[in-house]
């Protein structure tokens, strides 16, 4: 079977005459796959993640998830691929507070004429798919979704933007530090949810985290080294 993520001799700096930031020699991650990435501060796990998202282009070396290589792709077309096949949990959850909790759930399929179709190949209704979200998300209360977003506790937003991002079943998900102002408990609970739907989904999950105890967790993780030491190469191992 194909890689779902292919990079090779990836190099990315943010200015042309700058050091680099980010170096992976290769690294293929497959379909339904869950990737722990963890490093210290600076290391490039956002960055990474953002090249992945296409919201980046590298200077350097081949970037293909699913059959693009994004390191081809102007902005524009980053921008659609995105969209139709990338679903992204944000660290501080990006929720728009103007929009309840079904309008930012379903939001993907504003943008995106395919994740509307495979969301309504599950559910009835574009309103329907994201109750069903909502509720393996422990989040389809009565008289919940009324409220607000703003309104809603750090651990509800979170699950909002996790269905949100699972919405219309993406190929990719990538989780930017999401956990990161939850205690352990709900920490594990979280993420057992978020496999579940990653599972029956059958999408791929890339996850990054300060907390090396979540490793275990996950099907391998790939450790990226100290800003300044990228002569010491990115390392994979099975959790």
């Amino acid at each position: 079977m194909d890689p779902l993520v292919s990079l090779h001799e990836l190099r990315f700096r943010w200015c042309q005459q700058g050091p680099d930031i980010l170096v992976i020699d290769a690294l293929e991650v497959a379909a339904g796959e869950r990737l722990f990435v963890e490093g210290p501060s600076g290391s490039g796990k956002s960055t990474l993640l953002g090249l992945l998202a296409g919201v980046n282009r590298p200077q350097q070396g081949r970037l293909q998830v699913l059959d693009q290589r994004l390191d081809q792709l102007g902005s524009a077309a980053r921008d659609r691929f995105r969209a139709d096949h990338i679903g992204y949990i944000f660290q501080l959850f990006n929720l728009l507070p103007y929009l309840g909790i079904l309008d930012n759930v379903t939001l993907p399929a504003r943008f995106s004429r395919r994740r509307r179709e495979r969301a309504l190949a599950r559910s009835p209704s574009l309103t329907a798919e994201a109750r069903r979200l909502l509720g393996h998300l422990d989040l389809d209360q009565p008289g919940l979704s009324r409220q607000p977003v703003s309104a809603l506790s750090i651990g509800q937003q979170q699950r909002v933007a996790a269905a949100r991002a699972l919405f219309g079943a993406p190929e990719l998900l990538i989780a930017d530090e999401p956990t990161s102002s939850l205690d352990a408990d709900r920490r594990r609970a979280f993420l057992e949810l978020l496999f579940a739907e990653c599972a029956e989904m059958g999408s791929m999950l890339i996850f990054v985290s300060h907390d090396a105890s979540l490793a275990a967790l996950f099907d391998r993780t790939l450790r990226l080294p100290d800003a300044g030491a990228h002569s010491g190469k990115p390392s994979m191992d099975p959790s």
